[in-house]
């Protein structure tokens, strides 16, 4: 899969990518916005082993966010299951040296329609980090509604933190054009 934007481009991962990956992903400042699977240090074992999951996942839900040839971060969502199939969780992440540039906002964007147009989604959600206001501020450019604040729901880096709830609505007017699952 591939969807050009503007600032960047975001596709399915290659083997190719693990150097740029490695390179991107192994920042404590990167880390500490995200779930603690997501290792630190990031090594290439870690890489070698996301890439070869990525490379095998069905339906591809995480794809390379790529500038000028470079896999620099990651987009992707988890589909949720049972009751909840009509939702997904949204997740991203950059290397250091490109935050501030658009670049997530426009492909968290293109990655909440392409996630509602391909499986038929009527709610995509986050749950960032309270103290991670870059991210909010991605996903309100988005139109995702901050639903409620999770109070002492985490514990990320040894501290006991809130969490944001996050969602995206799609517009009920085009249900009758989405795919069934």
């Amino acid at each position: 899969m591939t969807i050009a934007l503007k600032t960047c481009l975001i596709r399915t991962w290659r083997a190719s990518d693990l150097d740029s990956l490695v390179e991107n992903a192994n920042s404590p400042q990167v880390w500490l916005n995200l779930r603690d699977q997501f290792p630190h240090p990031y090594t290439k074992r870690a890489g070698r082993t996301f890439l070869r999951h990525m490379q095998a996942r069905r339906p591809e839900t995480v794809f390379a966010i790529d500038v000028g040839g470079k896999a620099v971060g990651a987009i992707g969502f988890v589909l949720q299951k049972d009751v909840d199939r009509v939702s997904a969780e949204v997740g991203y992440w950059l290397g250091e040296q490109y935050w501030g540039r658009g670049i997530a906002s426009e492909a968290l964007g293109a990655i909440t329609r392409h996630a509602i147009e391909t499986h038929g989604l009527t709610r995509v959600f986050a749950v960032p980090f309270a103290y991670n206001k870059a991210s909010c501020r991605v996903l309100e450019k988005n139109g995702y509604a901050l639903e409620g604040c999770l109070r002492r729901s985490a514990l990320k880096n040894g501290q006991i933190v809130d969490q944001f709830q996050y969602a995206f609505i799609a517009d009920p007017s085009e249900s009758s054009r989405r795919p069934p699952r």
